[in-house]
């Protein structure tokens, strides 16, 4: 194998290292079979290309072509030309799938079901990754910049996980660069020839003889250096805890173990909130078992979200110590408020995998096991060093605090440093906010009842619509554009009456985390992706941390948001919905009964709606089967190389002649480089004339100016003194003269004659005189060697008188 082959190879194993970080997201994982034959196509096209060899930006083009194609036979076959060819109805296709494919993603939580759209995204990510690294490495002969679009392709795997990628996808991304590195080394130290050292070792082939093969001793050296610089790499983010994962594991959350402090600065969990609510099938997230009588009020919450900077909620960077015993009672709490203690026991899916720790509010112990720390202001439990919720099991205990409407509408004031911190709203706010919280608490004397009368206003008659399809902003400007257009779900009801109360100077924040759920026929109560969900918690002094619901039928409406003797107004209130149900379908887990398999209904009152394809089934559209496409995949390469087999002959027959140097054979190819470039632009090759005669018919004919005739008369002189001459003059310089009588042809040719001399040279017509003439040497050698023919060969070989002394 050449050296440059080597590279091609090494760099296509790189690629698919650095993909093999895409393999957790998506299920099943049979995609990379594909995306593996179509780059190994891809590569062995650049292989050949270079060979011919084309010019490098006419290399990279044949390889994106092949591409197109390979993808277009794959995934729009049924709507190209031929199969193959992407016309107009292709292209409208694959930019469907395209469409799909990032709808797709969108919708689903990893590991995603491989639609037709996601694997179009992956093989084609793979084979532009894979272009792009050829290129750089193989092709421009740069091992070093392919880096750059490797560590793209992982960082998209890492940041796409659940909790970024494993250290085993990092190892074999890492690998296959180092392996990418030490091929270009090698081939660069292989130019040089053998290395002579000063003091030789005296052995064959040891490094300093001059009879040693090829540098290995700089190779294993490089060897070493990159096996030590990945071990660091792997290494020192794990001895050091304010690393973190990075981008081999998930971010850790503490300073690392012991008992000092540190800081957790987590990253904003709204990012897949909208995405759990819009999953086309739901998936248990976790389960509990509870010792509560009532479950409506049990929300399980995540983070609280207390810093608004006007570009987004997040939580606050805060101190973290170990786990307590018994965690410290909740801030603002009295004696005098109704508590009830319970134990909730939690058990975790083991695909679900995040940094915080889903816990009833307040908890006052948590019995876990595994790297946990505590954040005391909002009461959470992070993981550390990488620890994240997949698979735990876990009790919590906790108290269900039951205020009173009374209770909440004489609480005091809150203290002055808490009222600084959990009012702060930025100038980037509207002052339409503020003006729309006035308009709407207009007579609510309390801050308890100016809370109400918010949480009403969206719940009830603001005339809000709950859509779970708007995007989720979460900035100034998308709480005035949601307080205007009056769409949207839980994230902007939550973040739009927190930041109206902070304009009314009532603390506030927003939580995350997941409604009671729904309780199963075993007693235990199930939370999946369709309970994710956001709502707001105001202060009050001796009541603490309060839950308010302004999302419309998400949820539980508290009952010390009723006036304890009925709705002040006099009007109807809204029913309560049951314990882990909303009063609207559009969020129900579960496919309606009266569908048929495969099927669920949308919404209420529609009609029931294929489910997506499950993973590692067949696509819907009844797509081909895998050998037969796989076949035409094999052949179309061949079939497209086919019609320019002729020119890439040309390409290399001229390329070997020209690089034969100044010496006879050189000046021969040279003559015959020169002929065969006028066949190709009509003139036919005369073998009865002489050289000198032969260039003055090509002159002629061709009309060449003075300076390319001088070129063609110096390379017919230098044919007459090798052929003739008893001490042939050395000539320099013949394949520039046939450079020049080439570029004379074709500046006096026509259009079309230079088209022909380019796609189908008449000269190519030795290729097939050559193939004829090998093919017939074959025949008749396979005749010679039967056993008829060595039969009668030794018959003749034994009668009287053809014996010889």
């Amino acid at each position: 194998m050449s050296s440059r082959a080597r590279l091609a190879l090494c760099a296509a194993v790189a690629t698919l290292c650095a993909a093999c970080a895409l393999l957790p997201l998506v299920q099943p994982m049979d995609w990379v079979v594909l995306a593996t034959l179509l780059l190994a196509v891809m590569t062995g096209v650049g292989a050949l290309t270079r060979r011919v060899p084309l010019a490098r930006p006419l290399t990279v083009g044949v390889q994106a072509l092949v591409a197109v194609l390979l993808l277009t036979l794959f995934f729009a076959h049924g709507q190209a030309v031929l199969g193959l060819l992407p016309g107009p109805d292709a292209v409208t296709e694959l930019g469907r799938l395209v469409h799909d494919g990032v709808r797709d993603v969108g919708r689903y939580a990893t590991p995603a079901p491989a639609t037709p759209g996601i694997r179009l995204l992956l093989v084609a990510g793979v084979l532009v990754i894979g272009l792009v690294v050829d290129a750089l490495a193989v092709t421009y002969r740069s091992a070093a910049p392919a880096g750059l679009p490797l560590l793209a392709l992982y960082s998209v795997a890492a940041g796409l996980s659940q909790g970024g990628a494993g250290w085993l996808w990092f190892l074999l991304a890492a690998g296959g660069y180092l392996l990418l590195l030490l091929a270009e080394g090698r081939d660069r130290l292989s130019q040089w020839g053998r290395v002579f050292g000063g003091t030789g070792t005296g052995r064959p082939g040891g490094f300093g003889s001059a009879a040693g093969g090829p540098a290995l001793a700089p190779v294993r050296t490089g060897r070493r250096i990159g096996a030590l610089a990945l071990g660091i790499a792997l290494v020192v983010p794990a001895v050091l805890p304010s690393l973190g994962g990075g981008l081999i594991g998930p971010p850790g959350g503490g300073s690392g173990p012991g008992g000092g402090g540190g800081t957790i600065s987590a990253v904003n969990p709204l990012v897949s909130l909208q995405n759990s609510l819009n999953q086309p099938e739901d998936r248990e997230v976790l389960n509990y078992r509870t010792t509560a009588d009532d479950t409506r009020d049990l929300y399980l919450r995540i983070v609280a979200l207390d810093q608004f900077d006007g570009t987004a909620w997040k939580p606050s960077e805060r101190t973290v110590t170990d786990v307590p015993d018994r965690l410290p009672g909740p801030p603002g709490l009295s004696g005098k408020v109704a508590a009830t203690r319970i134990t909730t026991s939690v058990s975790t899916a083991e695909w679900y995998a995040q940094n915080w720790l889903p816990l009833p509010y307040p908890a006052s112990r948590v019995d876990i096991a595994g790297r946990w720390r505590f954040e005391p202001k909002g009461r959470t439990l992070v993981g550390d060093r990488g620890q994240t919720t997949r698979g735990v099991q876990y009790q919590v205990e906790s108290l269900q605090v039951r205020p009173t409407a009374k209770q909440l509408a004489a609480a005091p004031p809150p203290p002055p440093q808490l009222v600084r911190e959990y009012t702060r709203v930025p100038q980037s706010l509207p002052p339409e906010v503020r003006a729309t919280a006035l308009k709407v608490t207009r007579g609510a004397r309390t801050p308890y009842d100016k809370a109400v009368k918010l949480q009403d206003w969206f719940s009830l008659n603001g005339g809000f619509t709950y859509n779970t399809q708007v995007s989720a902003g979460s900035g100034s400007e998308a709480i005035a554009r949601f307080l205007e257009e009056k769409e949207g779900f839980c994230v902007h009801f939550s973040f739009s009456m927190a930041a109206m109360a902070r304009t009314l100077r009532i603390p506030a924040r927003v939580a995350v985390g997941f409604t009671p759920g729904s309780p199963q026929s075993d007693g235990t109560t199930s939370v999946s992706l369709k309970d994710a969900h956001a709502w707001p918690e105001l202060y009050f002094q001796g009541i603490g941390w309060t839950r308010f619901e302004p999302t419309p039928s998400r949820g539980n409406v508290p009952e010390y948001t009723y006036p304890e003797q009925g709705p002040a107004d006099g009007g109807p209130r809204a029913p309560e919905p049951k314990p882990g149900q909303s009063a609207g379908a559009p969020d129900a887990p579960s496919t309606a009964p009266s569908c048929a398999p495969g099927e669920r209904r949308q919404g209420a009152g529609t009609a029931c709606a294929a489910l997506p394809a499950a993973p590692g089934g067949r696509p819907a559209d009844g797509g081909p089967r895998l050998w037969p496409v796989l076949a035409v995949g094999l052949a179309a390469p061949l079939v497209l190389l086919v019609p320019v087999l002729p020119l890439l002959w040309r390409l290399r027959m001229r390329s070997r002649r020209l690089a034969d140097g100044d010496g006879p054979a050189g000046t021969l190819a040279a003559w015959q480089e020169l002929l065969d470039t006028a066949w190709d632009f009509g003139i036919l090759p005369d073998e009865s004339l002489t050289p000198r005669r032969a260039a003055d018919r090509i002159v002629r004919i061709g009309e060449l100016p003075a300076d390319a005739a001088g070129a063609v008369h110096r390379v017919a002189a230098a044919v007459e003194q090798t052929l003739y001459a008893p001490r042939p003059r050395p000539a320099t310089g013949l394949a520039a003269d046939v450079r020049r009588a080439r570029a004379g042809l074709h500046t006096a040719a026509t259009r079309g004659l230079r088209l022909r001399a380019l796609l189908a040279p008449r000269s190519a017509v030795r290729l097939a005189r050559a193939c004829a003439a090998r093919w017939t040497a074959f025949v008749v050698r396979c005749k010679s060697s039967g056993p008829a023919t060595a039969a009668r060969r030794a018959t003749a070989a034994l009668r009287p008188g053809r014996q010889r002394a």
